[in-house]
């Protein structure tokens, strides 16, 4: 992605994602510490929202704290069917962008009317439908988007849900993080991508996301329909050759997050040479694929992987001549509540 030219600059989706820097380094993760101390109390808390809003932000955060061993009761769910578990005991963090999604305030009524009182939001405007079902409702500082595809926002929500486990853990490290991620994250997404990876992209017929349950190949995914157009599929874990590789087609891309050492011999014997279709990773490590190097980003890998993933849809959607700001069906708001 080339910032300084106008064939990327006239498009809100680019200027959104280059923002986003600038949001990382000035993030204050201590605004979640008083609302740390209550959830500790509770003991149990299910994050939740819907798409973009629970996808990377929950499960980056989940995943770091399972790595580190945190001994948290987590669980990450969308409303609907979070609104069909027993969360008698637990707190509540609802995201959404918009704070009218439907899902997540219907859960929010559910729960209010049981009296329940942990629920906790954050939203990207002030007094918002969501925020008024809330005890403590947080407004994100990265102000509205000027895309469909939501981006700056996703970023910011996971860097509050990371935050907010780090405090409820009593192990506050992301203030001292901030910069260099912020330098990382503009490395990644400014990185320039090879001609030939990205004329492969534009003509595959599916473009495969495969990596861990951690959020990023996930919610990446989703921007590959959003952005590009083109269909997509998230294959986790090492799912891509379990079975899947029975339906791909020599024209379909695998792009591969981080890959396992362990597993890419198996990767490239069923997938390059049997299927004979094209598997690019994304990785800090040389892999026997073509490969976008990233800086390495230690516990905050995810941040920096997402910063690489939407540079590349970035390019596939240029070379595409798609209009990048405006999806024909899809919808800011994916389903608003009316009220």
């Amino acid at each position: 992605m080339n910032a300084t030219t106008e064939q990327y600059s006239c498009f809100a989706l680019v200027r959104d994602m280059l923002d986003t820097p600038k949001i990382i380094s000035r993030f204050n993760p201590d605004q979640v510490s008083d609302v740390a101390n209550e959830i500790v109390r509770v003991g149990r808390l299910l994050l939740t929202g819907e798409g973009s809003s629970r996808i990377f932000p929950a499960k980056n955060a989940i995943t770091h704290a399972r790595q580190q061993g945190w001994p948290l009761e987590l669980q990450t769910e969308a409303g609907r069917q979070s609104k069909e578990y027993d969360l008698t005991n637990w707190a509540v963090f609802a995201l959404s962008n918009s704070g009218r999604t439907a899902e997540v305030i219907e859960l929010y009524q559910s729960l209010s009317d049981q009296g329940h009182s942990s629920l906790f939001s954050l939203t990207a405007f002030p007094d918002s439908k969501l925020g008024s079902l809330a005890r403590r409702a947080f407004v994100l500082s990265c102000g509205p988007e000027g895309a469909v595809a939501a981006t700056k926002s996703v970023i910011e929500q996971a860097l509050f849900h990371r935050a907010l486990l780090e405090h409820i853990a009593n192990r506050p490290a992301l203030g001292l993080c901030l910069s260099t991620l912020s330098g990382q994250f503009r490395e990644a997404l400014t990185l320039p991508i090879s001609a030939e990876l990205v004329a492969k992209l534009t003509q595959a017929r599916t473009i495969y996301w495969a990596g861990r349950n951690d959020g990023v190949a996930e919610e990446l995914t989703l921007k590959t329909n959003e952005i590009t157009r083109k269909r997509s599929d998230f294959l986790e874990g090492t799912y891509a050759v379990h079975g899947i590789e029975e339906v791909m087609d020599p024209s379909d891309v695998v792009i591969w997050i981080d890959p396992y050492a362990g597993s890419m011999t198996k990767f490239e014997d069923v997938l390059v040479k049997g299927v004979k279709l094209t598997v690019i990773a994304i990785s800090s490590q040389v892999t026997p694929f073509p490969t976008i190097r990233i800086p390495d980003g230690g516990d905050l890998s995810g941040f920096v992987q997402m910063a690489a993933g939407w540079n590349l849809l970035v390019e596939i959607g240029i070379a595409l001549g798609i209009n990048l700001d405006k999806p024909e069906r899809a919808r800011k708001v994916g389903n608003e509540f009316v009220g």
